[in-house]
């Protein structure tokens, strides 16, 4: 089981490495899925010792006050027997230190980087891997010592402040908590026992660790606290006995202090019994395999959330586009690419697939009928009008059976004026059809990845349905000037021939024909004039839908298909020049993808083989 504990580390490393960890946050990334031990204690309550002696290394800065100021994690990896000793930091990668005293200065100087040489603290962590062969596999992490008091130079926040930094690591399901509690004060003081009692009343995720047994006031004794008797956890309580600060001022190595702390059990009448599971190398151990047992239980769970993360990037990923190709037909076939994808949502909108093609037929359906309903025909077909244009066009010599010049010269003004809703309808389809082109760039997500491209397709596409808008109002306008030229002779010839004009041929030409007459001729034209209008009602979209609407379809960016081969590379290039957050983006998606793809194919590997 102890390649679990090793996949954990793998995984955490790599986590840390591409930053796929929350300091205190609550986003549910592999990494707060992964297990891990936190080590919570008040100020001086011993916690530092207490990791050095399950390191077996000197490492921690010491002093008066708080000492650690940014929550460290640390991993432990234990490599093969007669290896070096190293420890490596994130922040410095590909360096290694052999010297722990260099490591505890490098603490140090990197909490000073972040936080000043002051007091104040951060919830920034610093990470730290140490290989040893007298370590056991495991991953903790030390947080500041919880304070009830400010000191001078620390804002009157900062009990607030470390208080909040702990809960929001402890208070996370799959954080084990390490509470370390001075053995010479009374347990219902405790800092540690006090805050991990909040987070975690069952006790389920809570070890209990009591230190300073040995400084304890003579005639008492810890027996009652180690045997559950005073604080009752789930799991036995561990009594250590770290080196005092004389031995510190010595340089005492970690294994003479353990060989002591063995004997001080082994040897005190009050502890003989329990010294089986007393000492900071019984506390590795029992990290090691309480850690073990936990991975084992969350591995379903850490599963789910790694097949549900790499199905969210992936979609993420596609979402980015794909990375841009180096020679000129790779940037060329790209592009094609693009905007064959671009091309293909137009026409979804056009065909119905997608929503707005349904407006252009609204166009014609509403829009174009409501406007030739409200042409007013009155102006010219009223009775002064009439009798005006009739005499006119009779010139000297009146008609003899019907005023045919008369008609054509009434019927041509009452037909041009129906120019304007053609026209208007024309407007109409362009505007959608840019309203779409619009619509189709903002769909085509490779278009997002590439904003000078973006730009171009967008103006050939418009360039182009101007074009079409251009050839389409002079072919429709075409279509009412044809009505104007020539008119409809069997629509006349229907009509009852007029034997009698009805007039006085002594009377002015103004004034040459009664009013019956002429409403009879009024009546004539409108119905003729109708008879055009439902006619034209009908032909107008056609020649609207094979002029724009079809060619949009057919030829939206064959024009700048054209221009584009003429480009050179470096123009293709400046074409594809893509947003630099976006390719950052992608990059670390793309990272982030991989190692979870690899934790994914190592936890199943796990999984299946227990």
């Amino acid at each position: 089981m102890e390649n679990l504990i090793t996949l954990v580390n793998k995984i955490q490393r790599a986590c840390t490495a591409l930053g796929d960890h929350g300091e205190a946050s609550a986003l549910p990334t592999l990494w707060d899925s992964l297990p891990s031990i936190a080590v919570v204690g008040g100020q001086s309550s011993g916690k530092s010792s207490v990791l050095e002696s399950v390191v077996g290394k000197d490492f921690l800065p010491r002093g008066s006050g708080i000492v650690t100021r940014r929550p460290l994690v640390l991993q432990l990896h234990k490599i093969d027997e007669g290896s070096r000793e190293y420890a490596e930091f994130l922040h410095l990668p590909r360096k290694r230190f052999t010297d722990f005293a260099a490591v505890r200065r490098e603490i140090q100087d990197e909490t000073d980087r972040e936080t000043g040489r002051s007091k104040q603290i951060s919830s920034v962590p610093i990470h730290l891997s140490i290989y040893s062969p007298n370590v056991v596999n495991l991953t903790l992490v030390d947080l500041p010592g919880l304070t009830k008091v400010a000191v001078e130079g620390q804002p009157d926040s900062i009990v607030q402040d470390i208080e909040n930094m702990v809960r929001a690591y402890i208070e996370k399901p799959n954080c084990i908590i390490l509470a370390i509690s001075p053995a010479n004060q009374d347990l219902a003081t405790s800092d540690a026992i006090k805050i991990s009692r909040e987070v975690d009343p069952t006790g389920e995720r809570t070890l209990g660790v009591l230190t300073k047994i040995d400084l304890m006031d003579k005639g008492t004794d810890a027996v009652d606290m180690l045997e559950g008797k005073s604080y009752r956890l789930k799991f036995p309580w561990v009594g250590v006995v770290n080196r005092s600060q004389a031995d510190i001022n010595k340089n005492v190595d970690m294994i003479a202090a353990r060989r002591r702390e063995r004997e001080y059990f082994s040897s005190t009448p009050e502890y003989k019994h329990l010294a089986h599971r007393m000492g900071s190398e019984h506390l590795a151990k029992m990290l090691s395999k309480h850690l073990e047992v936990v991975i084992k239980s969350k591995i379903p769970g850490i599963q789910s959330l790694v097949n549900k993360t790499i199905a969210e990037l992936e979609t993420e990923l596609s979402r980015l586009g794909k990375p841009i190709a180096a020679d000129a037909g790779g940037k060329m076939y790209s592009i094609m690419e693009i905007c064959r994808l671009f091309d293909q949502i137009y026409k979804e909108h056009l065909d119905g697939v997608r929503p707005g093609g349904d407006k252009i037929y609204n166009v014609f359906d509403n829009q174009l009928p409501a406007a030739l309903k409200r042409l007013q025909f009155d102006k010219q077909l009223s009775m002064e009008n009439i009798r005006k244009l009739i005499t006119e066009a009779d010139g000297y010599q009146p008609h003899l059976i019907a005023p045919e010049q008369g008609y054509r010269r009434l019927i041509e003004s009452s037909v041009v004026t129906i120019r304007g809703p053609a026209e208007a309808a024309v407007d109409a389809v362009h505007g959608l059809l840019k309203d779409l082109v619009h619509k189709a760039i903002n769909e085509t997500i490779e278009l997002k990845q590439y904003p000078a491209l973006r730009v171009e397709v967008s103006n050939a596409a418009i360039e182009s349905l101007d074009r079409m808008k251009d050839t389409s109002k002079k072919a429709t306008l075409q279509l009412v000037d044809m009505e104007c030229s020539y008119l409809t002779v069997d629509f006349f010839r229907k009509l009852p021939q007029d034997v009698d004009k009805g007039g006085n041929p002594t009377h002015s030409i103004f004034d040459r024909y009664n009013d019956s007459y002429l409403r009879r001729i009024g009546s004539t034209v409108l119905s003729y004039v109708n008879m055009v209008c439902a006619s034209l009602r009908n032909s107008i979209p056609k020649s609207i839908v094979y002029c724009q609407v079809r060619e949009a379809k057919r030829s939206l960016l064959d024009h700048f298909f054209t221009e584009l081969g003429k480009l050179e590379q470096k123009q293709l290039s400046s074409l594809l020049n893509e947003d630099p957050a976006v390719m950052e983006r992608r990059a670390a998606i793309a990272k982030r993808l991989e190692l979870y793809r690899s934790a994914q194919a190592e936890i199943d590997a796990v999984a299946w083989s227990k």
